[in-house]
């Protein structure tokens, strides 16, 4: 839709996957070089994920003015450095998408623009073992719950 997109992620085993869905670049946040060669490449940084992370590094790959926004939810608290926001005028936002006229909206976009997902469909008897795995980081994408196998 004419937006450079890149794909942030801890290793590069979904390079493949990321490319093909339309990210036009793909960089591991594992790799420490990623951060020396990405400063201030960003406008915009999307943070999907519920891990903790280090947000003064992310802050960093911001441009003046960018903005940083959090809807992942992290079970612990973040931190940061004041000065990684007010140095370069950085926003960092958040949002809780909860209700129904938003996931509504994105759906609408979804169906007009041709925008798939990429999800594993498991029994609900099997949630116990989803949650691990995410804990574990050992799933490609989302776990969506079947509750009509529920008793």
């Amino acid at each position: 839709m004419g937006t450079e997109v890149t794909v942030l992620s801890q290793s590069l085993k979904k390079t493949d996957d990321g490319l093909r869905l339309g990210a036009d670049y793909y960089h591991a946040t594992s790799d420490p070089v990623t951060f020396a060669q990405l400063v201030g490449a960003f406008e915009l940084i999307v943070n999907t994920i519920s891990a903790k992370l280090d947000l003064d590094a992310y802050l960093g790959l911001l441009a003046v003015n960018g903005a940083l926004a959090n809807v992942g939810a992290p079970a612990e608290p973040l931190s940061l450095n004041v000065f990684s926001l007010i140095m370069r005028g950085r926003t960092y936002a958040g949002s809780l998408i909860g209700g129904i006229r938003e996931p509504q909206e994105m759906l609408d976009f979804c169906a007009e623009h041709d925008i798939g997902s990429e999800i594993e469909v498991i029994p609900a008897d099997k949630m116990n073992e989803a949650y691990d795995l995410v804990l574990a980081s050992d799933v490609r994408y989302r776990f969506v719950i079947d509750t009509s196998t529920l008793a």
